[in-house]
């Protein structure tokens, strides 16, 4: 995936998006990917409290943040603040 089409966001503007509910992968084995990325992600951001890319798509288009990973449920990633994306808006994560 190349990263030059996705625009670079502060985590404090994640609030004000707007979240389609469709996915934005359909190869299975990529969101398997994205699944083991967002457990490792997690952990450093546990752990170490190392920052993790985030590329995702709101109804806008897409977009980058560099931000720690605070928690994950079945369908949101948790950042600092209460500020949510939902999992099935994610393309990729980068720790």
């Amino acid at each position: 995936m190349t990263t030059t089409k996705f625009e670079l966001i502060e985590k404090e503007k994640i609030g004000e998006l707007r979240f389609p509910q469709t996915e934005v992968l359909i190869d299975k084995e990529k969101i398997a990917e994205r699944e083991r990325n967002l457990k490792r992600a997690l952990t450093l951001g546990n752990l170490e409290r190392s920052k993790t890319k985030i590329f995702f798509e709101d109804e806008q288009g897409l977009k980058v943040v560099e931000t720690t990973v605070w928690g994950v449920t079945d369908k949101r990633i948790i950042l600092k603040h209460g500020v949510v994306i939902p999992i099935q808006r994610v393309h990729s994560i980068v720790s």
